[in-house]
């Protein structure tokens, strides 16, 4: 019974002398209070947010893909106009282009390749908010998702190449993200998949990278996997389906290509997710319609066949290697000659160079674990702060668990000194979590050191376009998570 209904059955049964048209009237009012609270959405009945774990934010989402999205939008809100803020205020600031520029690009490029799936799961996460009364559309949704790659579109646009958004205008193209590593067979303490990956970004978007999605769709399988606010695939692309995928990628450096006719790469990324139930589904859904956006080397194991593969992905040249003995490691490092040439504007000869000095570290790693490589070693591996060019032990772009912020030179689209960037949440499984649909993951660094904001700022005044969304950015710890 509603509180309200309570009062009224208070002053009925303690009034002795009440008349029986005041107690019609009392409870007439009673009921009318009642009436005008707002039923529950029945599209958020199979929705829910559990309590928040190590920082991380955890919901349930299942149903059709406007429900999913709808209790996407209604549950997480909050979180979703603030990481609009900090994705926004990033985009313009380093693409030197106002919103209104990734809204139409959103429209226009992306849109007509979005799946019906993936446009009704959208619109649905646009009607939950506003739901809430946060006023986004459809299209600041769109460019949210296509965050990663719309620099990749920017670039190719500087090449000077006409569209259907106008005139070309320069960009400055993407940046590098993610240390990353696939192990089976010999290699693993029981030979079985092992998978882990952090996460590089700005520290600013990295701190709300902070959301555990447990998905039960409709159609394809079950999903959990890390990820921001707002957007309906992984974006740094760690999860496990029920089918037993695992999946997760690095992105690959200096990179340059985009195809405005392909279907976004955020899309095939959650699609893959979502309907891969080997590693040949995988790499066909990824490599249909590749529009060469926030082109990747994508780790991925089977933990049904303890398979492990890798498919670098460029737009025009395309390798899947795969083992059921051995190890694929990422750092941003392209792999295939023929890529590096013609897609790419990166030196594998600088050994200064974070890709190559991390891609160097992994190799010895690989090795030195070799038979030894579990859930913890791969929590260690991300954690690790050997720089394998200097030889010396200390945090920097050049160790695995990345620290752009004390060191004196930037990565990918962060060039100035001391950018705050760098790793910022990390994941780990194996076969065995894999089949309880679980992983395990930390946010911030794993190495256990803490970043402060302000601190930042004061000592770093030429970031002082950050003051609005920079926060402090604590190691929380390693924690397990799993689809409920």
């Amino acid at each position: 019974m509603h509180s309200y209904s309570f009062v009224a059955f208070y002053i009925i049964t303690r009034m002795r002398r009440i008349s029986v048209l005041s107690v019609v009237l009392l409870l007439g009012l009673a009921f009318t209070l009642v009436s005008r609270e707002p039923a529950p959405n029945p599209r958020l009945k199979k929705g829910g947010r559990l309590p928040e774990r190590s920082g991380w934010i955890q919901v349930h989402l299942e149903g059709t893909p406007g429900d999913i999205g709808f209790q996407h939008g209604y549950l997480l809100a909050a979180e979703i106009r603030d990481n609009f803020k900090a994705i926004s205020t990033e985009m313009t600031h380093e693409e030197k282009k106002g919103w209104e520029f990734f809204r139409k690009t959103a429209r226009e490029v992306f849109w007509p390749h979005v799946e019906p799936e993936y446009r009704d799961e959208i619109t649905g996460i646009v009607d939950g908010l506003a739901a809430r009364g946060v006023k986004l559309d459809v299209w600041d949704m769109v460019a949210m998702n296509a965050w990663l790659e719309l620099p990749y579109y920017d670039k190719w646009l500087s090449k000077g190449i006409p569209t259907a958004t106008g005139a070309p205008e320069s960009g400055k193209g993407p940046g590098d993200h993610c240390s990353a590593f696939a192990a089976t067979g010999s290699y693993t303490k029981d030979g079985r998949v092992v998978i882990g990956h952090n996460n590089w970004t700005s520290y600013s978007s990295g701190e709300r990278w902070n959301v555990m999605f447990d998905i039960a769709p409709a159609k394809g399988s079950r999903i959990l996997m890390d990820g921001a606010a707002g957007l309906i695939h992984s974006g740094d692309d760690f999860g496990v389906n029920a089918a037993g995928i695992i999946i997760t990628e690095t992105t690959i450096s200096g990179f340059s290509g985009f195809d405005p006719n392909g279907i976004p790469e955020f899309v095939r990324a959650r699609k893959a997710m979502q309907y891969a139930t080997s590693i040949d589904d995988f790499a066909q859904i990824m490599k249909v319609g590749n529009n060469g956006g926030y082109a990747n080397n994508w780790l991925v194991a089977d933990r049904k066949t303890n398979e492990v593969a890798s498919l670098e992905l460029g737009l025009k040249n395309v390798t899947l290697q795969r083992t059921m003995d051995g190890f694929f490691v990422g750092s941003n490092f392209p792999a295939d000659p023929k890529l590096i040439k013609e897609e790419t504007e990166f030196d594998p000869n600088d050994k200064s160079k974070s890709e190559n000095a991390r891609h160097a570290r992994w190799l010895t790693l690989m090795e030195q674990n070799k038979g030894k490589i579990d859930v913890v070693a791969g929590q260690k591996f991300l954690s690790d702060h050997f720089d394998s060019y200097s030889g010396k032990v200390e945090p920097s772009e050049r160790t695995l668990c990345g620290h752009i912020e004390v060191s004196p030179r930037g990565m990918g689209t962060w060039q100035a000194p001391y950018a705050p960037a760098g790793a910022v949440q990390n994941k780990v499984t194996d076969a065995a979590g894999a089949e309880k649909m679980s992983l395990t993951a930390a946010l911030g660094h794993a190495c256990g050191i803490g970043f402060k904001g302000q601190e930042h700022l004061a000592k770093h005044p030429e970031f002082a376009w950050m003051k609005d969304i920079l926060r402090d950015m604590p190691a929380r710890g390693w924690a397990r998570f799993a689809a409920r």
